[in-house]
């Protein structure tokens, strides 16, 4: 996400942290980089205007002019504008009044409505909720199909009726087998168009007055631009949104519409969707993504998807196998998985600071394609190899090679690479560093 802004960003901030004191004339010429930046990242021109006079006035003032450190007081302000552009708090979903609370997705066809309105059932079962999905989108039967396919994998039910009920009746019926379901939440997929039309329009304002939800929900594609934030202009002053959902936002390395459709639209972005799986939507907070849009990582994140991945008794079984200098391949191996468990190794290093830049700058596809060959040569190991390596000599590594695929020199590498980490760990225990993996991640 944000990589061509980001590195752009980056060269101002390092040119302006060079200089030992700023005048205006330098601000302004950085402010000029950071306006062609966000202007070239497809950001709304009236967002960038105003962005960069707030950024100025606050950078000719006392705090950066007279500061030791201007250029990283610079920085500082355009995160706080970043924040505030994006929506200063996050903004969690309404769940006043009584059970079951409804969430109505609405959006355009091709967005990705169908696999978000499963992910976000997903969500809220991982929140502790009972969710019901509803499948209201009579016109495509390729989407009532889709949303039963998830709903199966995620053995969360589903409320259909075809297409030969009318979405409004759908919604009817859904909301009395909720209660009987005793569901929490219910997650409804509306039908979408190819564009914005009265007669699409009519039919959601019919089907709102059935549901009376407690979200009615954009899901907007972030790759589609400035195009997203008409929709959302659009469907607010028709259906009057409580919150936007962005999908894709994986694949968009500009990020204009993130950065642009809070401000225009008026209405807080509520999650966004980072990945295909079903476990690809993740909560938007203001704060975590302007940190990412500087290079800065998102470490709370990072940090939270560790937690839930890694199992607590595991991680002290580790402890334990550490602390006896004990720690062998396979539990590398076992690590390892879990680290995939938590999302795409790219993804991941986006999220820790300093290292965002340059996965950047990795071809696409080479953590994950590592991790897979480091993975496929432990499994071309023995048991007593990977309790014991040292006794892994030149036959040995040439049948490792073989087995996964690899040089005899990768092998070494890894043999190399883990012998390493055994030291530290062993420094670890004597308090030099962190006790186990876990303490590397927190």
């Amino acid at each position: 996400m944000f990589e061509v802004l980001s590195d752009k960003l980056g060269k101002v901030f390092r040119l302006l942290g060079n200089k030992g004191k700023l005048t205006e004339k330098d601000i302004d010429d950085g402010l000029r980089q950071v306006r062609l930046a966000l202007l070239e990242a497809d950001v709304n021109f009236k967002v960038v205007k105003d962005f960069v006079a707030r950024v100025r006035e606050r950078a000719l003032g006392a705090e950066v002019l007279q500061s030791l450190t201007p250029g990283q007081q610079v920085v500082k302000i355009v995160n706080e504008e970043l924040i505030a552009i994006l929506g200063q708090e996050p903004s969690k979903l309404n769940a006043s009044g009584q059970s079951p609370f409804v969430a109505m997705l609405v959006g355009l066809q091709g967005s990705g409505k169908t696999t978000t309105a499963a992910k976000l059932a997903h969500h809220l079962r991982h929140s502790g909720q009972r969710p019901l999905l509803v499948a209201a989108d009579n016109r495509r039967p390729a989407a009532i199909e889709q949303l039963v396919t998830l709903g199966e994998q995620l053995d969360i039910p589903v409320f259909n009726e075809g297409t030969s009920v009318s979405s409004k009746d759908v919604c009817t019926h859904a909301l009395a087998k909720a209660k009987s379901l005793a569901a929490t939440w219910v997650v409804v997929d509306t039908a979408g168009r190819l564009h914005i039309d009265e007669e699409m329009m009519k039919e959601l304002g019919e089907v709102k007055k059935v549901l009376r939800p407690s979200e009615t929900l954009l899901v907007v594609d972030a790759m589609t631009g400035q195009d997203a934030v008409r929709s959302a202009e659009d469907f607010h002053g028709r259906v009057n949104l409580t919150g936007l959902i962005l999908t894709k936002m994986d694949g968009d390395a500009r990020g204009g519409a993130a950065l642009s459709i809070r401000w225009v639209s008026g209405v807080p972005i509520k999650f966004i969707g980072i990945g295909e799986k079903t476990d690809a939507l993740e909560p938007f907070y203001p704060d975590r993504l302007a940190s990412r849009i500087l290079g800065m990582g998102d470490v709370l994140t990072f940090i939270e998807k560790a937690e839930a991945a890694f199992d607590q008794r595991q991680a002290e079984e580790l402890k334990k196998k550490v602390e006896k200098a004990s720690f062998d391949l396979e539990d590398f191996l076992a690590q390892l998985r879990t680290i995939k468990n938590m999302g795409p190794v790219g993804q991941l290093l986006d999220m820790l600071p300093g290292v965002s830049r340059l996965a950047a700058k990795l071809p696409e596809g080479t953590e994950e394609k590592q991790l897979q060959k480091v993975e496929a040569m432990i499994l071309s190991m023995t048991p007593g190899e990977r309790h014991n390596p040292q006794i892994i000599g030149g036959s040995r590594r040439r049948r490792i090679a073989r087995g996964s695929g690899v040089h005899p020199h990768d092998v070494n590498q890894l043999l190399n690479q883990f012998t390493q980490m055994q030291k530290l760990m062993k420094m670890g225990v004597k308090g030099k560093l962190p006790r186990n993996l876990m303490g590397m991640f927190g």
